[in-house]
This record gives C-alpha cells, sequence and structure tokens, in this order.
C-alpha cells in the first residue's frame, strides 16, 4: 500500500507499518499509543485556544516518546492527527528536537514557528 497522502483509510496502517515497541504486546497497547497524538492536540488546544500555560516538557515527553516508538513515521502521523491551526507551535517542537524532516516534499519550509514557544524552549 502507498502513503502518499494519509487519510482516515490509510492512517492506521501507516502507523502499524512504522510501530515499534518491544514492550507492547497487544492491541491495547498500540491504541493507548496512539493517544498519545491526542494528548499532544489537547495541550496545545489548551495553550492556543484556551490561553492556559503551555506545558511544554509535557508535550515533549508526549513527542519523544511518539519518535521511540513511530521513528519517522512520527511527523506525518502528528500533521495528520493534529488540526493545521497548531501547526507552527508543532513545527517549533519539531524544530527544538531537530525533527525536521530533510526531505523537499515536506512542505514545512513555508510554515512559520512560533516565536513565543521557540523562546520558551531555548530557554530550558
Amino acid at each position: 500500500m502507498r502513503f502518499d497522502e494519509l487519510n482516515d483509510d490509510n492512517y492506521l496502517l501507516f502507523a502499524i507499518k512504522y510501530y515499534e515497541n518491544p514492550l507492547a504486546a497487544t492491541m491495547e497497547d498500540f491504541q493507548n499509543d496512539m493517544r498519545r497524538f491526542k494528548y499532544i492536540k489537547r495541550l496545545l488546544k489548551k495553550y492556543l485556544v484556551q490561553g492556559s500555560e503551555l506545558k511544554y516538557h509535557l508535550i515533549l515527553n508526549h513527542l519523544i516518546i511518539c519518535f521511540n516508538i513511530f521513528d519517522e513515521g512520527a511527523v506525518p502521523l502528528l500533521f495528520y492527527k493534529i488540526d493545521q491551526e497548531y501547526w507552527s507551535i508543532l513545527k517549533t517542537f519539531l524544530l527544538f528536537l531537530n525533527r525536521i524532516p530533510e526531505y523537499p516534499k515536506s512542505g514545512l519550509d513555508d510554515l512559520e514557528i512560533d516565536q513565543e514557544v521557540y523562546d520558551i524552549l531555548n530557554s530550558i
């Protein structure tokens, strides 16, 4: 199966293809790991829409775990599962973690970073 563009029909197969968690033994473990994308989205929404404090440590922890278990599949899954209004903040976190894809079709070059979030992350 080709994964030129993730959609509702193929994102789970894409996630399974890249899933590498030696501690996971069941489908429930996989589903728990997939929920991390929802947690990240919720944390970004609380910061951007509701104006609460940015829980950058928690976001970083979830992102690092996503990269550990989905490796190079994590970035496409993040941008598929997280709404476009949060992409600039997400790109800022990926830049901080040095996880911006280098291939030319990533489309991330045109996306601006969130300077406030960038300053917060660089103060760590």
